[in-house]
């Protein structure tokens, strides 16, 4: 086997071109292989094969320096730099992480994780190389969907003034995770298929090329012009009104030519962007035919491609998504947004029900908030479904043109706490701090299925804006017996007490639920608090409880700074200092991959830490 050379960063410099195909054929393979056992973003990598591999080829590492956009399609970089027996623990605690990671090898220039952002990244490394008069190069792969986020136009006019190599690689697969929307999408497209102009500006540089001695210059003069020979056949070429040379389309599974093309950007004295062609899936017909299903799968059955874990429930983004659906049929003002991910959301239902209220704006989290602002002055009800770890590049606009202006917007943060397998990037720890600090912003978190229900009604109700905060998988199913009329503001006291309080917030019902059961066993008779509202603080059950409770203990899968529980303990100190107040929470650090059981054991979130904890405490 090809693959088994390679065992260091390199290694693949030894490997004869002609063995390039056959390497390209056992990565894929071993991609197919290992994914269909661990899960992880499989139709991205399949995608790129050869456009590592070809990079690998003109790079060395790791003195140059290689930034993948989102990091989810670096499998074979990995494997090429020697982490292929590392795939065994792919996304697993302890285990090798499914993006780049720098402490996990010299040869990963960038943790990557969000999307947009490696033209920037790339662009500090350039001007660092420069400034410290250092000789490497520098590439920045984004992708084309990655091209809606706004980051990426802020760096490609910054990069615009450089006159030293940075070369951008364009991974044009007409998809982010769901197909590709907006003018960028539209622009590109023009481009994949302007095969006259490709054809006819190969001819010409050739031709060019061959007249002694100047045949080089001119060509380089040509493509430094504004009015260069693409701007006769493609009018308007952006990038290269931007000021930066434009190399492609390349088909992005043709080593040789991107090989080529590479070369030939390394020797262009500023910034290039390479146009490369992929097909997300490659190689594996099930991820080529459905790129969706196989961005991130868990695993699966290779001959069917079917998942080996049955759905057993329904999980939160189900019932957030159909509710949408019965919701949007009956208010001709709800509106639905989300930042490239209809699939992911939930909204696919409200989308086919109500499709002239349903926006899907791209990778661009600011922009869609921003555009539910207008929507909501507009006279419409927006809500807005993102990831708890996406809504955060979105926090300026949520603050500023939201809640400053008190405007009617619903904010479903999906995948909220922790979320396992995808590590830091992903963990959907901070948003019960970012939001319950804004002025005007109502924040709920519940406990099972009926209660995220009833909140979304609750929210489309009320006039101000509100955040509802949900966990990532199935559905609790508990506690079914309790269901009192979500009221603004008002906590639901499961069982009321004495001596201990457990405020429970969301997803953290759950595993109270337990710890209160162990309580009662041992002869105590503590009061459970299902929190609902983290803001604005039920102040009235505070007082309440502080009459005939020495200690409250506060539960929240979320960061201890800024969370539920400093507010609690906020006010307990400044209005009941005699009640004492554990705030269990999220240490204060960057949370890595794992299984998310074992990672609430880890931090102290599990039914039997919480109780240690309580135990400790009371010692």
């Amino acid at each position: 086997m090809i693959l088994e050379k390679i065992r260091k960063p390199n290694d693949i410099h030894k490997i004869p071109l002609a063995d390039f195909p056959q390497l390209a054929e056992e990565i894929r393979r071993f991609l197919i292989e290992s994914v269909s056992r661990t899960g992880g973003h499989l139709a991205s990598n399949l995608g790129v094969v050869e456009l590592t591999i070809a990079l690998h080829n003109v790079l060395d590492f790791p003195q140059d320096k290689l930034i993948w956009d989102v990091g989810h399609q670096a499998y074979t970089h990995k494997i090429l730099t020697g982490r292929k027996e590392e795939f065994a623990g792919l996304r697993k605690e302890g285990g090798m992480s499914g993006f780049p990671k720098r402490k996990e090898s010299d040869c990963d220039a960038f943790d990557a994780g969000h999307s947009s952002n490696s033209i920037s990244a790339g662009l500090g490394y350039v001007r660092a190389r420069d400034l410290l008069g250092q000789k490497y190069r520098v590439v920045s792969v984004i992708g084309d969907g990655a091209l809606t986020g706004g980051m990426a136009y802020e760096a490609l006019n910054n990069a615009a003034e450089l006159k030293t190599n940075f070369i951008i690689i364009i991974n044009d697969n007409n998809m982010s995770i769901s197909p590709n929307v907006g003018g960028m999408s539209t622009y590109l497209s023009a481009l994949r298929t302007a095969e006259a102009y490709t054809g006819m500006k190969l001819s010409v540089t050739k031709s060019l090329k061959k007249i002694p001695k100047v045949g080089t210059a001119l060509v380089d003069t040509v493509r430094k012009t504004k009015s260069s020979i693409k701007q006769l056949f493609i009018p308007g070429m952006l990038f290269e009104n931007m000021g930066l040379t434009y190399l492609g389309p390349v088909d992005g599974h043709n080593m040789r030519q991107m090989m080529k093309l590479f070369n030939e950007a390394k020797r262009v004295e500023g910034p290039v962007v390479v146009h490369v062609l992929t097909k997300k899936g490659m190689g594996y017909v099930p991820a080529s035919v459905h790129p969706d299903i196989f961005h991130g799968t868990g695993p699966f059955d290779i001959k069917t491609g079917k998942p080996l874990e049955k759905k057993t429930a329904p999980t939160y983004t189900d019932i957030f998504g159909e509710t949408m659906r019965e919701l949007g049929k009956a208010n001709e003002r709800l509106v639905g947004i989300t930042a490239a991910m209809p699939e992911g959301t939930g909204l696919v239902k409200f989308a086919k029900a109500c499709p002239d209220r349903f926006f899907d704006v791209g990778i661009a989290e600011e922009h869609a908030v921003t555009f539910a602002a207008g929507l909501a002055l507009g006279g419409m009800i927006p809500v807005v479904a993102i990831y708890s770890s996406f809504m955060q590049r979105a926090v300026d606009q949520i603050l500023h043109d939201v809640c400053m202006q008190n405007l009617h917007v619903i904010f479903a943060v999906d995948r909220a706490g922790l979320v396992g397998a995808d590590g830091e990037t992903h963990q959907g720890c901070f948003d019960l701090s970012y939001l319950s600090m804004m002025p005007n912003m109502t924040v709920m978190a519940p406990k099972n299925q009926w209660e995220l229900a009833e909140m979304l009604k609750f929210a489309v109700q009320h006039p101000g804006p509100c955040a509802i905060r949900y966990p990532r998988g199935s559905v609790y199913q508990g506690l079914k017996e309790y269901n009192a009329p979500v009221v603004h503001g008002k906590s639901e006291v499961l069982h009321h007490g004495s001596g201990t309080a457990i405020l429970a917030a969301g997803s953290m019902v759950r595993e109270c639920a337990s710890v209160y059961e162990a309580l009662k066993d041992r002869g105590e008779d503590p009061t459970f608090v299902n929190v609902r509202f983290v803001k604005p603080l039920d102040t009235a059950l505070l007082d309440e409880l502080s009459r005939s409770h020495h200690l409250f203990v506060t539960v929240e899968e979320n960061v201890k700074n800024g969370g539920f529980g400093e507010h609690v303990a906020a006010y307990m100190e400044a209005c009941h200092p005699d009640t004492r107040v554990l705030s269990l929470a999220i240490w204060d650090r960057f949370v890595e991959h794992g299984n998310v059981d074992s990672l609430r054991a880890k931090i102290g979130l599990s039914p039997a830490g919480i109780l240690r904890a309580i135990e400790e405490y009371e010692d």
